[in-house]
């Protein structure tokens, strides 16, 4: 089938929610399972109506982050985004998209791929709620992708799918051929350290609660465990959970009685990635891999600064103890865009999510701000100036003009620049200041 053009479902679907064979699945007794999970407890556990007082904000798949992580701040708002939510769930990185774009008025769509009829129920009755009409919803498996005939895809977002599946990479794969040229991913896995003690209460569980047994009775085993795991199991040590914690039964099976559950260190994931064609722009949020930013000794530094990046990522995650996931934008190898220029005069600014005079009011007297990396709290150093030029950045304004407003306040271009530099390079490495893309 020829690929539709992009921004048009013309000829996808022949029916809304259009049923797909699943005989190309890798059917064995834990894909049995997983299906059989995801249909009794759709996961994330989510309320439509909840649609009406917030939008769940998150990585991967934030529009502004697609525009400068995958496209470099280089493609034009105004060109259509065709996007594939593979094994989309509930819906939550694909309401947030679908959201993103509408409210915006840029052109696009986002195609919703999962195999469990329950989860696209609830995704759909969350876009319905939105009033949402670039947003389309496809039942079938991610492991017979290449039966389906989606097309291509500016953008893919596969996030905690792919540690469930029988066959990562090649699933990614398959995904990777399904890129448009010029397009990229937005990728989530599991991650060991950060999820200490999950893996041997599923342990147990597996062996209390067989994946043979229905969902119910295995949660209600599960439930009775949790109710007195005693206080000295890891898990009980391991702060690193929200959502599957208070989210319900669905969260709780998805932590404890998922059937297949892997986890990746940063190394074995970015291998999986090159394995798949594919090369990393960007680690969400950067700074998160630098452990120079949690090693203040100085020889410390120094020795980290002499590494490569990919063991210095390692060197991050091992001594942080806390990532339980890894996010990642990925392109075709050879394909990463040329790191846009934050000095350039007429280049935009753009908060990524929290508004700059939130940003420098959460700023200390000594200049810092405190960052949260997960459960890990380090202090970043700003330039003090930042205080002043955060909440002058709104999206309109470019670098010039910043430089002309703190003109009037003393700053003159020689230290602008040299501020602004400083100030952008850590912002950005926060994921907290990017750069807007041309209309």
């Amino acid at each position: 089938m020829k690929p539709p053009k992009p921004g048009s479902a013309a000829g996808l679907f022949p029916a809304e929610g259009r049923l797909f064979m699943e005989e190309h699945d890798r059917a064995d007794n834990r894909d049995t399972s997983l299906a059989a999970q995801y249909e009794a407890y759709p996961y994330p556990e989510r309320d439509p109506q909840d649609e009406t007082r917030r939008l769940l904000i998150g990585s991967p798949s934030h529009l502004r982050e697609i525009d400068y992580w995958i496209f470099g701040a280089q493609r034009p708002a105004s060109q259509s985004l065709r996007a594939l939510v593979a094994g989309c769930g509930t819906g939550d990185g694909a309401i947030m998209l679908a959201t993103h774009l509408a409210r915006a008025q840029r052109p696009g769509e986002v195609i919703c791929l999962d195999r469990s009829k329950a989860a696209l129920d609830i995704a759909r009755a969350r876009a319905q709620a939105r009033q949402l009409s670039n947003i389309h919803f496809v039942q079938g498996s991610l492991t017979a992708l290449a039966t389906l005939d989606l097309g291509l895809f500016d953008y893919i977002d596969c996030c905690g799918v792919l540690h469930h599946l029988p066959d990562p990479l090649a699933t990614l794969t398959e995904l990777t051929r399904s890129l448009a040229p010029g397009g990229g991913m937005g990728l989530m896995v599991y991650a060991p350290y950060g999820r200490t003690g999950v893996y041997m209460v599923q342990d147990a569980l597996a062996r209390l609660a067989p994946i043979d047994q229905p969902p119910e009775a295995r949660l209600d085993i599960a439930r009775r465990v949790m109710r007195t795991l005693p206080a000295t199991a890891w898990l009980r040590q391991n702060g690193n959970f929200g959502d599957h914690l208070s989210g319900g039964d669905a969260g709780l099976y998805d932590l404890l009685l998922n059937p297949r559950d892997r986890s990746y260190t940063i190394a074995a994931f970015l291998e999986l990635m090159d394995k798949a064609g594919l090369e990393s722009t960007c680690l969400m949020e950067p700074a998160r891999y630098d452990p120079a930013l949690f090693l203040p000794d100085p020889r410390l530094r120094s020795r980290v600064a002499e590494l490569p990046a990919q063991v210095q990522a390692s060197i991050a995650e091992e001594l942080a103890g806390n990532m339980a996931t890894h996010v990642a934008y990925a392109v075709r190898k050879g394909c990463k865009p040329a790191r846009p220029d934050p000095m350039d005069f007429n280049a935009v600014p753009v908060m990524r999510e929290i508004p700059g005079a939130e940003l420098a009011r959460q700023m200390r007297p000594d200049n810092t701000l405190a960052f949260s990396f997960g459960t890990l709290v380090v202090p970043i150093v700003l330039p003090p100036q930042a205080r002043g030029i955060l909440p002058l950045i709104d999206g309109e304004r470019n670098v010039g003009q910043l430089a002309e407003i703190l003109a009037t306040r003393g700053v003159g271009e020689t230290k602008f620049r040299q501020v602004w530099h400083e100030s952008f390079d850590m912002l950005e490495r926060l994921n907290r200041v990017l750069l807007r893309p041309p209309p």
